[in-house]
């Protein structure tokens, strides 16, 4: 197939676009390098199917419109604005990128009947209890962030009840690994790991008994790229995550070589945590035949052997 990636030269996308293009697929990528790097990809841009990178904004309609030319078959749109905080401090950038950039994108899939699939985010969920979050618990916009990802979500789903266009809605959960940030954009664990090779103290907002569930990131694409291929997902929404959670305090003990090192400092945006995030990915194992293969504990090492090997500490 055609495939354009937008943000593909993210830390998720990078991984979706080495997927789609060892299994032979011509893939465009769009990314305007706010949160990706070049150096994401550059491996990447040897196959003779990458056809071309992009440095571009969707929201820029000209930019956009030029690549469905090719004859696009499908969208993987994981562009986006994805910092909880920057989200807080200026909600009108995360709004414009997040929920405008998707109806723009949304529009010219319309007109050229190309499927969508919509990264979207977990942390437009409530709290978990035990048995861990479906698709149908409710959901709570506790921050700019996730309220736009709710919003785009909604257009994305309103445009296959109303066109009938192929659209796919997915929610991550916590997804780390090789190429995400070490910076304070960066995901938890990726950080712990960093501090931890530096030398320097684990720090917890908080008081660390929230969860996560983290989920690596090559389980994390692959999943992605398989709600692009079934209709079975079409107009659905589908979570995928590890399937346990662990708590912040746990996370920071796995990581850290002497325990001493972990400190706990106050919460820079308490209203916006989540206090026990758990994923129930039934849905995704039952359409997509899809499970997580790599545990915590083995995807903790390969993240902090890429770290090391980089010389990002």
């Amino acid at each position: 197939m055609n495939i354009l990636v937008t943000g593909g030269a993210g830390f998720i996308g990078r991984w979706v676009v080495k997927l789609l293009l060892e299994e032979k697929h011509n893939v465009w990528v769009l990314d305007d390098l706010s949160n990706g790097s070049i150096k994401n990809i550059e491996e990447l841009l040897v196959y003779k199917n990458f056809k071309a990178f992009i440095h571009g904004d969707i929201k820029d309609q000209k930019t956009i419109e030029s690549l469905f030319y090719p004859g696009i078959d499908l969208c993987y749109h994981l562009a986006a604005s994805i910092n909880v905080q920057d989200s807080i401090d200026d909600p009108e950038t995360t709004f414009n990128n997040d929920t405008i950039g998707t109806f723009y994108l949304l529009e010219l899939c319309r007109k050229r009947n190309t499927k969508m699939v919509f990264m979207s985010t977990c942390m437009v969920y409530d709290r978990a209890d035990e048995k861990g979050i479906t698709e149908k618990d409710p959901i709570k916009p506790a921050s700019p962030y996730a309220g736009a990802k709710i919003a785009a979500e909604n257009m994305v789903l309103s445009y296959h009840y109303a066109y009938g266009l192929p659209v796919t809605v997915v929610r991550p959960f916590n997804t780390y690994g090789p190429y995400q940030k070490t910076g304070g954009e960066g995901g938890v664990v990726a950080i712990f790991i960093k501090n931890k090779l530096n030398g320097l103290p684990l720090q917890i907002y908080g008081d660390g008994t929230q969860t996560r569930d983290l989920l690596y990131v090559e389980d994390c694409a692959r999943f992605v790229v398989q709600a692009g291929y079934r209709d079975e997902v079409n107009g659905e929404i589908v979570n995928a995550g590890l399937g346990r959670d662990i708590t912040i305090n746990e996370l920071a003990e796995m990581i850290a070589s002497d325990p001493s090192h972990v400190r706990h400092v106050e919460h820079i945006h308490p209203q916006s945590e989540i206090p026990k995030l758990l994923c129930d990915y039934s849905k995704a194992k039952r359409l997509l035949g899809w499970e997580p293969a790599i545990s915590l504990s083995e995807g903790i090492q390969k993240t902090e052997e890429w770290i090391d090997s980089t010389k990002l500490i």
